[in-house]
């Protein structure tokens, strides 16, 4: 085949054959093709879209551009969840270990922070000795002992999709639907998955602020990893305000320890958790439906075995087997904390959370350049809820800081972003749909 024939044909509006779609996708994995014909692809991609059928041929094609997992010899469904990212968002941490109670097993790949997004991987490497890129032979080993293992995107894992991603994201191509689903699928499929659930957040501290968008995206996902046979259902959920009540790297991973422990103090981000969680034991038929689910997850919760999960995931991929017990042992504070007052009382009416997200990485927990380091203690704590009643002077958060002038730069910008009304709005749900595939 003829790579510019291919891009001529998109180019044209016409739907690509699955083996079109394959050879392109081998040639971007191996360098076969060019950047400048990936980028020709991409640019037609985004202007003429995709049919499902192409969207499942492109995933798998990516897919299958390296290696792919298979898990023989598990006594159980293969099972994980994705999110799009949000502020506060560190639901896999507590996932994970409550589907692997619950006889799931969660070979979790995730990533790093993206934009005002802070990313999974980020935290886990708060913690000391945690090995997020570790052979695969450990993978296998810890998933296999205690049923989930959360690590880093492997070089031999969808090839294509790393590099297919580099040339859209310099070529204004980033945000095409159709590529946005088999960039994110082709590396969950890689796993070698009985089921998926996909977190697609919207709201102000969301890359899909709209809902229709968000929607649109949540129903592509579904269609495309059913269509490639993996059982997936997608949840909408809300990102207009901090889901966990911390956003920064230690400060979540000390959120996600209290929430197994059962200290949990944000019942949106509970809501969340066993909603996502719920589908999946279900999806992986560990549950007869979601009512089943969600007890058994409560009872995983209440009885410590997720938590005890948790500390055996963290001490097989090399970090301290008592972080559970004492995690201020292993997860230092930051050098200058200090609550930010409201200059007004009131109820809390919005909040700019993409602004909140953007206040964490300013003060080092994000990354402004992609070579960039992070301060692992640094972020903001004991956020506050919308419809919460304010007097002046009531903490909005608690910011924690390198220095007493940058945490004083971040409240600035979190002062900017929390507005306050006279009045008490309504509220909103936490999870506004779930699309079954």
């Amino acid at each position: 085949m003829i790579p510019q024939e291919i891009i001529r044909k998109k180019r044209d509006g016409q739907a690509l054959t699955r083996e079109e779609i394959s050879f392109f996708s081998k040639g971007i994995g191996d360098e076969s093709i060019s950047e400048g014909q990936i980028a020709a692809f991409a640019m037609a991609v985004f202007f003429q879209g995709m049919t499902l059928d192409e969207r499942v041929a492109l995933t798998e094609g990516m897919r299958d551009s390296g290696e792919t997992l298979s898990w023989p010899g598990l006594d159980g469904p293969v099972i994980d969840k994705h999110s799009t990212g949000g502020v506060g968002d560190n639901v896999s941490l507590m996932l994970g270990p409550l589907v692997a109670a619950c006889g799931g097993f969660v070979p979790m790949i995730s990533g790093r922070g993206l934009g005002h997004t802070g990313g999974t991987l980020d935290k886990l490497d708060s913690i000391p000795g945690y090995q997020t890129m570790p052979s695969n032979a450990l993978f296998r080993k810890v998933v296999k002992d205690c049923g989930v293992a959360i690590i880093g995107q492997t070089e031999t894992l969808a090839p294509a999709d790393k590099r297919f991603y580099a040339t859209r994201d310099v070529t204004a191509t980033v945000e095409s639907l159709d590529l946005i689903t088999a960039s994110i699928l082709s590396k969950k499929l890689a796993e070698g998955l009985d089921a998926l659930v996909m977190d697609v957040k919207t709201g102000s501290g969301a890359f899909m602020k709209e809902y229709a968008e968000a929607k649109a995206l949540a129903e592509s996902i579904g269609g495309v990893a059913n269509g490639a046979g993996v059982k997936t259902s997608a949840l909408v959920t809300d990102m207009n305000e901090s889901l966990a009540s911390s956003a920064g790297n230690s400060l979540e991973v000390l959120n996600a320890i209290r929430f197994l422990r059962g200290e949990g103090d944000r019942p949106r981000l509970e809501t969340v958790v066993m909603s996502l969680s719920a589908e999946l034991l279900v999806l992986g038929g560990l549950a007869k439906d979601r009512e089943q689910a969600r007890r058994d997850l409560k009872r995983a919760l209440d009885s410590g075995k997720a938590a005890q999960i948790f500390g055996q995931m963290v001490e097989g991929l090399g970090g301290p087997g008592d972080l559970v017990e004492n995690p201020d042992r292993y997860l230092p504070p930051a050098d200058f904390v200090s609550d930010v007052p409201s200059r007004e009382g009131g109820w809390v009416d919005q909040i700019d959370t993409r602004e909140l997200g953007m206040a964490v990485v300013g003060l080092g927990g994000g990354r402004m350049r992609a070579e960039d380091g992070i301060d692992d203690t640094v972020g903001l704590s004991d956020i506050v809820e919308l419809g919460t009643r304010l007097d002046a002077g009531d903490p909005l958060c608690r910011i924690h800081a390198k220095s007493e002038d940058e945490g004083l730069r971040a409240q600035e910008r979190v002062l900017n972003a929390i507005t306050l009304s006279a009045s008490q709005s309504s509220g909103q749900p936490v999870v506004y749909e779930v699309i079954e595939g």
